[in-house]
């Protein structure tokens, strides 16, 4: 199963299709082996996979009782949201389309640590995967004023999480991790 954010009406059956799910977060550009990880547990946990990305550029305006959300751009540069979710459909198809196992992915919006809480509540999740950020300034900007999702996740719900390192270590003698 491969499809994008599906309709309201849609939603809660496929929410069914997918309970107990692995969900990994992805953004474009991520190293294939944080992928390769969540693949590897829906498979030992015989789980769906469902691949996320959160447009951080939106926010939620409200739901609906049925748990449509609806959503505002916080700038007018609609279009970097949807090209960075069809990056993400495009590399999660070239990775798992022959991988033998069901998924689908699905944007959120907001802030990431919450919008995966609310979606693996919604599936009742049994682990969440997501790689560690990226290393430079602007990632470090970031976290400062938002602090790290893996982190947030952590102290906001009871699933477990597992944090897959996405770059080069950081040798032990060197005493900050960002240097950029």
């Amino acid at each position: 199963m491969t499809d994008s954010t599906p309709a309201a009406a849609d939603e809660a059956a496929q929410n069914a299709e997918l309970q107990k799910a692995v969900i990994v977060g992805m953004q474009p550009g991520q190293p294939g082996h944080v992928l390769d990880e969540a693949v590897r547990f829906a498979r030992l946990l015989s789980a769906p996979l469902v691949v996320v990305h959160v447009d951080v550029t939106r926010f939620v305006t409200y739901e609906d009782p049925d748990g449509y959300v609806h959503s505002a751009p916080i700038d007018l540069n609609l279009d970097a949201g949807v090209a960075e979710f069809e990056e993400v459909q495009r590399e999660a198809s070239a990775a798992l389309d022959r991988a033998g196992i069901t998924w689908t992915a699905r944007q959120l919006v907001g802030d990431p640590a919450l919008a995966i809480k609310q979606l693996a509540n919604k599936l009742d999740a049994q682990l969440i995967v997501i790689g560690t950020r990226k290393r430079g300034i602007g990632e470090s900007i970031r976290e400062f004023f938002t602090g790290s999702v893996a982190a947030r996740l952590a102290h906001r719900q009871h699933r477990s999480i597992l944090v897959v390192p996405q770059g080069e270590q950081v040798p032990d003698d060197q005493k900050d991790i960002w240097t950029e």
